[in-house]
C-alpha cells in the first residue's frame, strides 16, 4: 500500500476513516449513482482496465478552503478525496451561481 512522502502522519488517519476510499458524495457535480451516492474510487486502485492507478489524498472537506488554510487543519477536518472529484468540487465551488431573470423582470 503506497503512502505520501510527507504527512504521513495526518494522511494516514483520514484514511483510515475513509476505509481508503473517495468520501465525495456528490460535491463534485457527479452523483455517484454506481457508488451507491459516494464515489467508487480506492487509493492504489485503477480508474478503469487500461487506466491509471488512484492516489487518495487528504483535503479539506470544504473545497472552498483556501490553501493558507488547510494546512492548518486537523485531520478530522480533512476528507479523502480522488483528484479528480476534489479538482471538480473546487471548480463547482468557485463557479458563480447566475439566478434566471424572473419573468417580469426588465
Amino acid at each position: 500500500m503506497s503512502e505520501p512522502l510527507a504527512a504521513v502522519a495526518t494522511w494516514l488517519p483520514v484514511m483510515e476513516v475513509a476505509g481508503r476510499r473517495c468520501q465525495c458524495s456528490g460535491q463534485c457535480g457527479n452523483p455517484h449513482a454506481k457508488g451507491e451516492g459516494r464515489c467508487p474510487r480506492e487509493h492504489d486502485g485503477y480508474t478503469s482496465k487500461h487506466g491509471h492507478r488512484i492516489r487518495l489524498m487528504a483535503a479539506p472537506a470544504d473545497p472552498t478552503t483556501p490553501p493558507t488554510r488547510a494546512v492548518t487543519l486537523p485531520p478530522s477536518e480533512l476528507r479523502a478525496w480522488c483528484p479528480e472529484c476534489y479538482t471538480a468540487a473546487i471548480r463547482r465551488a468557485a463557479a458563480p451561481v447566475v439566478e434566471p431573470p424572473g419573468l417580469f423582470d426588465l
